[in-house]
C-alpha cells in the first residue's frame, strides 16, 4: 500500500497542495462564498433588476440575464423567468432614486470582494476614501453582466464562447488589480483571473447538468422559495470560484512562479 502512496505523496508535495488546502481553510473560503451569495442576492440582484428595466434593447430583463449566467435553457429558463421577472412598470420617477440607493448598497458587496482579495494577498485593508473604487467596480461589473446578456443574441457557438471568455478574463484580471489599489503586479494577478474563468466555465457546465432539472423539481415542490434556493446555491458556487480562483492564483505565484524566477536568477 505504501508503494502506491509514495508517488501520490511526491506529486502532492511537489505541487505544494497542502499549502493550498491550508490557505483555503485559513481564508474560510466556504464562509466567504456564502457571504458573497447573500450580499449578491440582497444588494446586487435588486440593482441589476433596475438596470435591466432601463435596458433600451429590452431583451428579457434580469431574469433572462440570470438564466443565461446559470446556463439554463428550455422549460427551466422559462420557469425562472416567470417567477423572478419584475413588474413591467418598475421604471418610474422613484426608480431613479431607488437605483441610486441600490448602487450605494452595492458598495457593501464590492467591499466584501475587496476584503477577500486583500486577505488572499495578505494586504492591509484599504482606507475609507477608496469607496470610489468599490463603486466603480460595481458599475463595471454591471456593464460586464449586461454585455454578457446581450452577446447571447448576436453571437453563437465558438464566437460567443471566445468573446465571453475574453471579457471575463479581462474583467477579473482588471478587477483584482483595481480593488487592490494597484498593489499587486498585473502579471501576478493573471493566474488568478485564468483560474477564475476556468472555474466559472466548470460551474456553468455543472449548473446545466444539475440546476436545470433541479429548478423544475423545486418549482413544483416549493414554488418561488425553491427557485430562490437554487439561485442562492448557484451564487454560493460563484463566490467560491471568485475567491477560490484568486487564492489559486496567489498560491501558484508563491509556490511555483516566484520560486521559479528566483531559481533562474
Amino acid at each position: 500500500m505504501n508503494r502506491f502512496r509514495q508517488p501520490f505523496r511526491r506529486v502532492w508535495d511537489g505541487l505544494a497542495a497542502s499549502a493550498l488546502v491550508r490557505r483555503g481553510r485559513d481564508l474560510e473560503l466556504m464562509h466567504r462564498a456564502m457571504g458573497f451569495a447573500t450580499l449578491a442576492l440582497v444588494t446586487l440582484a435588486p440593482l441589476l433588476i433596475v438596470v435591466a428595466a432601463f435596458d433600451p434593447l429590452g431583451r428579457g430583463g434580469f431574469a433572462s440575464w440570470l438564466a443565461d449566467g446559470m446556463g439554463l435553457s428550455g422549460k427551466s429558463a422559462r420557469v425562472l423567468t416567470g417567477i423572478i421577472s419584475p413588474p413591467p412598470k418598475i421604471v418610474g420617477p422613484t426608480s431613479v432614486w431607488g437605483g441610486i440607493a441600490l448602487a450605494v448598497f452595492g458598495v457593501a458587496f464590492a467591499a466584501s470582494v475587496q476584503n477577500g482579495y486583500e486577505r488572499i494577498w495578505e494586504l492591509p485593508s484599504g482606507p475609507w476614501h477608496r469607496v470610489w473604487r468599490q463603486l466603480t467596480w460595481v458599475v463595471m461589473l454591471t456593464a460586464y453582466l449586461y454585455q454578457e446578456s446581450q452577446t447571447r443574441v448576436g453571437f453563437h457557438g465558438p464566437a460567443r464562447i471566445a468573446l465571453s471568455t475574453a471579457a471575463g478574463l479581462l474583467f477579473f484580471w482588471w478587477g483584482q488589480h483595481f480593488l487592490l489599489g494597484s498593489q499587486v503586479r498585473w502579471r501576478d494577478l493573471l493566474p488568478g483571473a485564468i483560474a477564475t474563468m476556468v472555474g466559472l466555465i466548470g460551474l456553468r457546465g455543472f449548473s446545466y447538468l444539475v440546476f436545470t432539472p433541479l429548478i423544475l423539481d423545486n418549482a413544483i415542490s416549493y414554488g418561488t422559495v425553491g427557485i430562490v434556493l437554487v439561485v442562492e446555491s448557484w451564487l454560493i458556487g460563484v463566490g467560491f470560484v471568485v475567491f477560490g480562483g484568486a487564492m489559486i492564483g496567489h498560491w501558484f505565484c508563491e509556490h511555483h512562479w516566484w520560486t521559479r524566477n528566483i531559481d533562474r536568477e
